[in-house]
């Protein structure tokens, strides 16, 4: 597992930190600053390096604060012991700026406005100390520091309620504050406690994080995290005319894209300064709306280190994390995908304009939610920031017959402790955050099983904090979609908890479709299951055909081009030997393995991508397909991609442009087609009057062909028949519903623009001779 170096003071730091009692007295204790040669003064005038110069001058500390001045005060709503701490006049500094010191108050948890104050609340349950730090930097600049870090320790007797500790300070700035805190308590790691007082950590509620400016930064790879804030902004502005698009679950059409991936290539022909942005999105949503889809799931947005792999020499240390699935923080946007390096202010602006432009133009925006594990791996190798040291005991699941140990059930060397009442609240704040501030319309949870386990691991039927997520009042209106499976072996397809509002990643499809379009023999009836709804899943209770989200293709694995043209995955460029990926991918190269010039081969991949796109398309259920997949995206057989920030995953413009009248034509037109037509997206189970299987064959393992007639009610029926053999098959049609005929919408193994036809080609005959591995589709009209 990789090694992460944490936090660390730097002992040859020429500031001098100042730790406050709770007493407010003014003890000086030497401090070792994690920002070197941070040695300016900063906007309050409180001149840290002045102090050790004035000890290295006269022997000892001159005491850069007045003595305490405490009075009782009425503030916050308690009667309380305020300290008003004050700079010593120095001939640098006219003025004597000061702050005022108060208990504080235990909620909300993270750094919240109170009145003149900024208020700081933390949970943690074992800690023994608990320490404030704070590092004031230029306005306008965060990342700039304008002088050392100061320290403010909680007294537990003053600074304490409960679990949580606190404490208020007025008159400190409303933005452009870093913060983090110390925590020291119990060494004793057999119980399962990890804390090191050395690091400064991240608030887990701290709503913006500020840390290395730009996106893959190689001399910026040691850079620190730490939390901030922004009081003075003002309110985003959703617009007077602003609402939400509040699709129906049965007209979804997803598209799993990757923020930065979208827009970061040249081809885009983008500023530079916006690309890989959210702001890049907003200018390629035309292309979304060419596509046809109305919904977006973003892969990770929550801050997270690009660069964890190059921590330490190992075999991923070339690599890049540009999938995102390692949380530092679960509240604040990463903050590198905010334009021109702007920051985590900036970031969190922009990724609301984001979401307002899309709404704008009819398409959801639903995020890819890592609640199962952090970016803090494993115990060989830990790389601490947060959670860990703050309280591992309730923030990760243990084995306490095993020394301690971390339990691992996301395959990322730790798993958060979802149902601990504490981390289930953390996470529950956590989506209300995203709805209520970002207005994100719904979550994709990734390894969602993990959400099924108790504080041990062990399995539990009704998880207290997947039916919070169901039953909750502001998340009621959300979409909610598991990934029911987790690297435990937890496999919950068709069978996670849902409490009848949870959708599921169907990956039984994904495997089913693959096996049946590809000529695997015994698939028709598992084929027929799968695009009828997957009802063997999901007719249970209250739930519904939309609750199935089917995919062929997501981010992990092939892309939809690979899987017609490799048998087995690529992955040398990881650095792992090839033991990464699935080696199950159910896939075929049609005759050659990898990139070819062969036209008969390249014609027959051009009709296998067709086929799966228009099964997809046709099935009952939510569809959803994966960004590039519209135009062919290669990844050259690399089915593990998550560390390369380069074309391999990067959306390639040009590609797009070059095949945008054939490939694209089809893939867009067939979405369109979809939700022009009810009758691919029904809000019930297919009954026996909504389909008629033409099909006598179900036993036959080798019969590789299957047709079928959906019934609109009206008259404008659907027929759709796939090929699976390699040889043409001559299908008798069934008559068309009275005073209509059939034409000709869709034959996969006809060239573009014959291929899709929107009005259809009349003069469809009592026969048709569908080619190998080609599908048509004939619409009943007038």
């Amino acid at each position: 597992m990789l090694h992460h170096h944490p936090l660390l003071f730097d002992s040859r730091a020429t500031t001098q930190s100042i730790m406050f009692a709770s007493a407010f007295s003014s003890n000086g204790k030497s401090g070792r600053s994690p920002f070197s040669g941070s040695s300016s003064t900063h906007d309050m005038g409180l001149n840290l390096c002045k102090q050790t110069a004035r000890k290295n001058r006269h022997g000892r500390f001159s005491k850069a604060w007045d003595r305490g001045k405490l009075k009782a005060t009425n503030v916050y709503g308690r009667r309380a012991q305020e300290g008003v701490l004050e700079e010593e006049v120095s001939p640098m500094s006219e003025t004597r700026p000061s702050w005022k010191i108060f208990p504080g108050q235990a909620f909300p948890l993270g750094a919240s406005e109170v009145g003149n104050g900024v208020n700081f609340a933390i949970f943690s349950q074992h800690a023994t100390a608990v320490t404030l730090c704070i590092v004031l930097t230029k306005r306008g600049k965060l990342g700039t520091l304008d002088g050392g870090m100061i320290e403010l320790a909680l007294d537990p007797q003053v600074n304490k309620t409960g679990d949580i500790w606190h404490i208020c300070i007025e008159d400190l700035p409303r933005s452009n504050v870093l913060y983090g805190y110390h925590v020291d308590g119990p060494r004793d790691w057999n119980q399962g406690h990890r804390f090191d007082n050395s690091i400064v950590l991240i608030d887990p509620y701290a709503k913006l994080i500020d840390g290395r400016q730009y996106f893959g930064d190689i001399s910026k790879k040691f850079s620190k995290f730490l939390g901030t804030y922004d009081f003075e902004g003002l309110p985003f502005d959703w617009g007077v005319n602003y609402k939400r698009p509040d699709v129906p679950e049965k007209d979804l059409v997803v598209y799993e894209m990757n923020v930065r991936a979208f827009t970061r290539d040249e081809s885009s022909e983008l500023d530079p300064e916006i690309r890989g942005s959210y702001l890049g999105v907003i200018e390629k949503i035309p292309h979304l709306l060419e596509l046809g889809i109305n919904a977006v799931e973003l892969l990770p947005v929550f801050e997270f280190d690009e660069l964890e792999f190059q921590r330490r020499p190992n075999p991923r240390d070339h690599m890049i994390n540009t999938w995102g699935y390692s949380t530092i923080n679960f509240f604040a946007p990463m903050s590198r995908y905010a334009s021109a390096g702007g920051g985590p202010v900036n970031a969190s602006w922009e990724f609301k304009q984001m979401v307002k432009s899309l709404h704008g133009a009819g398409i959801e925006v639903i995020l890819d939610v890592v609640y199962n594990h952090t970016n803090e791996a494993d115990d060989a190798n830990p790389y601490t920031t947060s959670f860990r040291g703050i309280d591992n005991k309730v923030y990760y699941m243990l084995d306490l017959e095993n020394n301690g140990q971390l339990l691992n059930f996301s395959g990322c060397g730790n798993t958060l402790n979802c149902n601990h009442p504490v981390v289930m609240e953390l996470i529950l704040d956590s989506l209300r955050h995203w709805v209520t501030e970002y207005h994100v319309d719904g979550f994709r949870f990734d390894l969602a099983s993990v959400l099924c386990r108790g504080t041990d691991g062990s399995r539990l039927n009704a998880p207290p904090l997947v039916r919070a997520i169901a039953k909750d009042a502001v998340l009621s209106k959300c979409k909610i979609i598991a990934e029911p499976w987790d690297c435990g072996g937890l496999y919950l397809v068709g069978r996670f908890p849902n409490w009848d509002r949870w959708a599921e990643w169907n990956g039984k499809f994904r495997d089913d479709i693959r096996k049946f379009i590809k000529g695997d023999s015994g698939m028709k009836g598992s084929f027929a299951t799968r695009v009828a709804g997957s009802s063997d899943l999901y007719n249970v209770n209250k739930r519904k055909p939309y609750h199935s989200i089917n995919f062929v293709i997501a981010h992990d694995g092939f892309t939809l081009r690979d899987l017609v043209s490799c048998n087995f995955k690529h992955n040398e460029a990881n650095g792992e030997g090839g033991n990464d990926g699935c080696n199950d991918n159910f896939s075929w190269n049609c005759g050659f393995e990898g990139e070819t010039d062969n036209a008969n081969i390249n014609a027959l991949r051009s009709r296998q991508m067709k086929n799966f796109h228009l099964a997809l398309l046709i099935s009952q259920g939510t569809p959803m397909m994966l960004m590039g997949d519209e135009y062919g995206h290669t990844r050259y057989g690399n089915n593990n991609s998550y560390g390369h920030d380069t074309a391999i995953n990067n959306f390639q413009w040009k590609q797009l442009d070059a095949r945008r009248h054939s490939h694209f034509r089809f893939f867009s037109e067939v979405i369109k087609f979809r939700r022009s037509h009810d009758v691919f997206g029904r809000e019930n189970f297919l009954n026996k009057n909504d389909v008629t299987w033409h099909e006598s064959n179900w036993d036959n393992p080798e019969s590789r062909f299957l047709a079928f007639t959906l019934h609109e009610g009206q008259g404008g029926d659907i027929y759709l028949a796939f090929n699976s053999h390699d040889y043409v098959v001559k299908v008798s049609i069934p008559p068309p519903p009275m005073k209509r005929s059939w034409f000709r919408v869709v034959d996969t193994n006809l060239k573009s623009p014959d291929d899709f036809v929107h009005d259809g080609v009349p003069g469809v005959g009592n026969t048709y001779d569908i080619a190998p591995y080609s599908s048509i589709l004939l619409e009943a009209k007038l």
